[in-house]
């Protein structure tokens, strides 16, 4: 079976980057900021309270690999229903 995962927005990526990482940071998940290339902890909403996050402090743990396959999918089920919580509201 194929998979179309092509974004109908393209412009949405950056902000959906910045959802998962948002949410990694209140799930307690130690992912390294800055793995796809710019997003930093003082970028997303806490980051103030994140503090800024180095490449040094999580040092192996850079990026989404070391998570398990419920951690991410965690991460992944919550961005739909904040996504569709918003479409709600709009509607």
């Amino acid at each position: 079976m194929a998979r179309n995962n092509r974004k109908v927005v393209p412009e949405s990526r950056q902000m959906l980057d910045q959802m998962k990482y948002e949410i990694a940071a209140e799930f307690g998940l130690n992912v390294g900021y800055g793995s796809r290339g710019g997003l930093t902890g003082a970028d997303t909403e806490f980051g103030s309270e994140l503090g800024e996050i180095s490449d040094h402090s999580y040092g192996q743990y850079k990026g989404w690999g070391h998570l398990t396959s419920r951690e991410n999918g965690s991460v992944g089920g919550e961005i739909t229903r904040r996504l569709i919580r918003q479409a709600e509201n709009q509607l």
